[in-house]
């Protein structure tokens, strides 16, 4: 056979299926940010400088701000993540650490010994802009234009009365 490139953990299998299953790193990584991202409070993943500099050189990483160390059976998480203001940041932390516990243990079958989440930031929700003054004056038209759309229905004649 061909030399083997170690890139991860290795998983006890049963010896009557003759093999073995090793998952890198980058997939639990990738299990525990999709299990992240699906968490209603979380406003983004937040990595570390060199996660930002690579970023900035155009390559978006999706296990931004999780960090996991996997051993033979079991795994470690680390997560760095910014909270919407508004939400209990507690409750979402432990949200968030079922979910990736609920996502690596179901898929890798690999035993998720701890989930460290990091709360880096609270994310306001930007203000919404104000409307530029073309914008204004293209709302007031069509408002006019709705407004005598509406008055220039055409009704139905009403028929003649019976005296």
């Amino acid at each position: 056979m061909s030399e083997e490139k170690t890139t991860g953990a290795e998983v006890a299998v049963k010896e009557t299926e003759g093999g073995r299953v090793v998952f890198a790193d980058d997939v639990v990584a990738t299990i525990a940010a999709l299990a992240v991202a699906e968490v209603e409070g979380v406003a983004s993943m937040s990595g570390g400088m060199v996660e930002g500099i690579t970023e900035m050189l155009g390559k978006k990483s999706l296990t931004k701000g999780v960090k996991v160390e996997v051993g033979q059976e079991e795994a470690a998480v680390d997560i760095s993540v910014s909270i919407k203001y508004g939400y209990k940041i507690k409750e979402v932390c432990e949200k968030i650490q079922l979910a990736v516990k609920n996502a690596v243990e179901t898929m890798t079958g690999l035993k998720v010994i701890e989930i460290n989440v990091f709360v880096q930031s609270v994310a306001f929700d930007p203000p919404e802009p104000e409307p530029t003054r073309a914008e204004k004056r293209k709302e007031k038209a069509k408002e006019k234009e709705a407004k005598k759309e509406a008055e220039t229905v055409e009704t139905a004649p009403e028929p003649p009365r019976v005296k």
